[in-house]
């Protein structure tokens, strides 16, 4: 192990100490324990039968996009090589297993085209052969990408029209999978894609204004807000299909994921407790809330007002009752300073809430720093975010949908350090045992899903970054298991992990 690895576990194990032992007897015997993934990041043949192009398959073309110039063309070849990955998730020992669709596999040009009977092919191959190994298939419909033609012809997400293409895409999924499916998820972080997508322009279609970022078009104070009422309206729409259509014949579930991070004050002051609740909210409640209650957090009409949409009373009727379980994608926390109340030196920041999520304090990171810029090893916000979920919305089930480490991987960088990842088994230790105590505490949890099966497309950080149980040479598209794949391993055959 080279000396910064070193390093990087010397920092964790102070903070790593104190944790018990966690073996797979601290969950219930029907908790789903699993490995995610999703269709652009992992597939490849990204015009392989007769698949369209995605909103992903152009922006990842246009230079400068991506931080190391790549794109998902390739990536893990899944496409070709599902039954060997398959076969290594069927290793570990995983129940379940968390993979998205490619909308234009099975819709190329959404529904201004045909429906391409390759796609339909493919993804019941994957199903029919995860079922075969004792795998339960864990779906979501949107995971990022679109179909471009959705773009090109009405601006997406800005337009209403896609609430009726994306009911045609889940009922189409709904038909001819349904029966195999016992988990449906409609979209995976909807406030990234958006916050990305249409503030700071750094995901597909890039739209944002200054002071977020210099796109060519784009307004950050608006667009996020009307993308989103569309994100939920469409969530409405697909799951008002299940629900009178497929669910009491298929008797499977169906929820959405959301993007998790615990803030915490800035400092210990009545301002910044409701930053950091506020942050929540615009992070959580942004999706949540209209799904669960039928309006918008009073803390975003609070500060947004008047540019927030508004539900009309079939909106609501259409958003009752349209969960059956919240999944909850969680890796770090970070300090929430107020800047509703105090200048922030980054500009105004309304329409983020007007909180400033920061990793450091007076020069101290909040915890231990991974790969990943943005994310730090804080395993109590596990235990906190869940039971915030639980209190705001009345204990619904709950999957922790993704979970992982990122490790920096540059082009020099020795294999033999990236497999002897000794730092993302304590992390993966440190949260599932922050997990259980969650658990113990009464909140329904029903399933834990690493992110991720494999190296991966890590969006605009492309291959740089690498969160998998597997390692991939992207030269020979070898998978070779981490110690991390060893542990998960173990873990799930019932052995007491000791440190």
């Amino acid at each position: 192990m080279e000396k910064k690895s070193f390093e990087a576990l010397a920092l964790l194990l102070p903070l790593f100490s104190l944790v018990a032992g966690i073996d797979r007897s601290h969950f219930p015997p029907d908790f789903l324990f699993g490995t995610a993934t999703s269709s652009y990041q992992i597939e490849g043949g990204y015009l392989d039968g007769n698949k369209g192009l995605s909103n992903w398959d152009v922006f990842t073309h246009i230079q400068g996009k991506i931080e190391d110039g790549s794109n998902g063309d390739i990536a893990d070849d899944h496409y070709h090589r599902y039954k060997a990955d398959i076969d290594l998730m069927h290793s570990l020992g995983v129940n379940s297993y968390r993979f998205s669709i490619s909308w234009t596999r099975i819709l190329p040009r959404g529904r201004f085209g045909d429906v391409n009977e390759n796609g339909i092919s493919f993804y019941n191959k994957i199903i029919d052969y995860l079922l075969l190994k004792g795998i339960q298939p864990f779906v979501t419909l949107c995971h990022y990408d679109i179909p471009q033609e959705l773009e090109d012809r009405y601006g997406a997400w800005l337009n209403s029209q896609i609430q009726e293409d994306f009911g045609y895409f889940a009922d189409i999924c709904f038909r001819e999978f349904g029966e195999k499916i016992k988990y449906w998820s409609t979209f995976n972080e909807p406030t990234v894609l958006v916050n990305k997508g249409y503030r700071l322009g750094l995901y597909p279609p890039g739209r944002c204004s200054a002071p977020y970022g210099h796109c060519s078009s784009g307004d950050s104070d608006t667009e996020p807000f009307f993308a989103a009422h569309n994100v939920i309206l469409s969530h409405a729409t697909a799951v008002n299909i299940y629900r009178t259509k497929y669910q009491s014949k298929q008797r499977g579930s169906i929820g959405i994921v959301v993007s998790t991070t615990w803030y915490e004050p800035y400092e210990d002051t009545p301002i910044e407790r409701k930053a950091a609740a506020r942050a929540d909210a615009f992070e959580i409640g942004w999706f949540l809330d209209p799904i669960m209650y039928g309006s918008y957090p009073p803390e975003m009409v609070q500060i947004i007002g008047s540019i927030l949409p508004t539900f009309s009373p079939s909106d609501k009727r259409k958003l009752n009752n349209s969960l059956d379980f919240i999944g909850v994608n969680h890796y770090t926390s970070l300090y929430a300073k107020d800047c509703l109340f105090s200048e922030c030196h980054l500009g105004p920041f309304q329409s983020n809430g007007s909180v400033l999520g920061l990793g450091y304090k007076n020069g101290i990171p909040i915890g231990p720093k991974t790969g990943m810029g943005n994310l730090f090893v804080t395993p109590h916000g596990m235990e906190k975010i869940v039971l915030y979920v639980k209190e705001r919305y009345k204990n619904m089930p709950m999957f922790l949908t993704e979970n992982g480490y990122g490790q920096k991987s540059s082009n020099n960088a020795a294999t033999e350090d990236i497999i002897n990842d000794n730092v993302r088994v304590e992390f993966l230790r440190s949260y599932m045992t922050s997990l259980s105590s969650a658990m113990r505490k009464g909140a329904d949890v029903r399933g834990y899903f690493i992110w991720s099966l494999l190296d991966n497309f890590e969006w605009v950080h492309g291959y740089s970054e690498r969160f998998g149980l597997y390692h991939v040479d992207y030269k020979t598209l070898k998978r070779t298991p981490k110690s991390s794949a060893k542990w998960y391993q173990k873990f799930l055959q019932e052995m007491e992990i000791n440190h």
